[in-house]
């Protein structure tokens, strides 16, 4: 290759890289100023191309994390204070060796009342001799039991003296998933009043108890719920108590293992249930009056019963509605008001689907025959 032609090929190289680079520094400069633009003005979502039809400007929608930042802080601060720590003491047990030592539980309540009406769940005080709350500052005060309700696992506490502050229920019915949450409390007893975030995941769960019965139209929620969180304020960006949570689940019936699976009581059901057990001490439902057991598919077909899902009615009260509607011991109820019993609807929430003083109509399995009766539904404070 002759000198002209080598001179002229470096020439043509350096004219390309020349381009290449300036095309690179042009945009680098362009990414730049785009970052640039972005951190001036918060979180701003993208505007479609011109090409595109376009929404009004006004629907563009700007997030600000420092005001989201300020709404949980101020949201904290608003409930922390009317959250405490809930403590029971369960006297011993007697056992063939002697009485056993006395045990000590914890979870969370919140302040509902000027008055000192606090709620927590059932089962953080459930057959506890002794209550007790620590407030956020500290202080330690006896509590009372006003009442429980093992059903909606809500209980009431009253604690006398001045209160450091009350906290608000909002309406649980306006949440929406994705909406953000604040859940308070003393996970393990031990780290009082630690605020975790998180957010709706869902509303109108259903859970079952493994005791009967399902706890109905709970609240999903990711924020970090742990042992001892029980009882604890849900709250939302406005500094309402939304729900009072009450469980977490941590694996499936295959075993697989699962996280941010935690549920709460809402606030709607919470409120409806304390005012019944301020007024009466108690929540009314409606009464059968009988002792029983579920039966499932398994259970049917280990003691080779008539039918797959059922309650097996081992007792009958002494002058109960059902005694007085004609349910005898040994016969299995199969529907309540025209609703089969099953998986999804379990005997005690399907009467409880009903009001005391209502007469229901009641299928039965006696000896391989089906019946149905009338029975005139009563009123307790447990149901059942």
């Amino acid at each position: 290759m002759t000198g002209r032609k080598i001179l002229y090929v470096l020439f043509v190289i350096v004219i390309a890289f020349g381009a290449a680079l300036a095309g690179t520094l042009a945009g680098g400069y362009a990414v730049y100023r785009g970052i640039q633009t972005k951190s001036a003005s918060s979180t701003t979502v993208a505007q479609p191309a011109a090409a595109v039809e376009t929404a009004p400007a006004a629907s563009q929608l700007s997030v600000s994390y420092t005001e989201i930042e300020t709404a949980i802080t101020q949201a904290v601060s608003q409930v922390g204070p009317a959250v405490v720590t809930v403590v029971s003491v369960t006297s011993g047990q007697l056992t063939p060796f002697g009485f056993t030592s006395d045990s000590e539980a914890s979870g969370s309540g919140v302040i509902v009342s000027a008055d000192g009406q606090i709620l927590t769940n059932n089962h953080v005080i459930e057959g506890a001799t002794q209550v007790s709350v620590v407030f956020a500052n500290g202080d330690q005060r006896t509590a009372k039991i006003v009442g429980t309700d093992q059903y909606a696992d809500l209980a009431v506490l009253k604690v006398d003296g001045e209160m450091p502050a009350v906290a608000v229920l909002g309406n649980s019915d306006n949440l929406k998933p994705g909406e953000s949450v604040i859940a308070i409390g003393s996970p393990l007893g031990d780290f009082k009043n630690t605020v975790t975030v998180g957010v709706i995941s869902a509303t109108g769960r259903s859970i079952d108890t493994s005791s009967g019965y399902t706890l109905e139209g709970l609240i999903q929620t990711d924020a970090a719920i742990n042992q001892g969180n029980s009882g604890g304020p849900l709250v939302n960006l406005a500094g309402q108590v939304v729900g009072i949570n009450t469980l977490i689940v941590r694996s499936s019936n295959s075993g697989t293992v699962a996280e941010g699976l935690g549920f709460a009581i809402p606030s709607n059901t919470a409120q409806a249930v304390a005012s019944q057990i301020i007024a009466n001490g108690y929540v009314s439902r409606p009464y059968m009056g009988i002792s029983w057991q579920w039966i499932t598919p398994q259970i049917s077909m280990a003691y080779r019963l008539p039918v797959e899902w059922g309650v097996y009615v081992s007792a009958v009260d002494s002058g109960s509605p059902a005694d007085q509607g004609g349910i005898q011991r040994g016969d299995i109820i199969t529907s309540i008001g025209g609703v089969a019993l099953n998986s999804d609807n379990t005997y005690i929430n399907t009467l409880f689907n009903h009001q005391s003083g209502e007469t229901v109509t009641v299928e039965i399995n006696r000896n391989g025959t089906t019946k149905s009766l009338k029975i005139t539904l009563g009123t307790s404070s447990s149901g059942q």
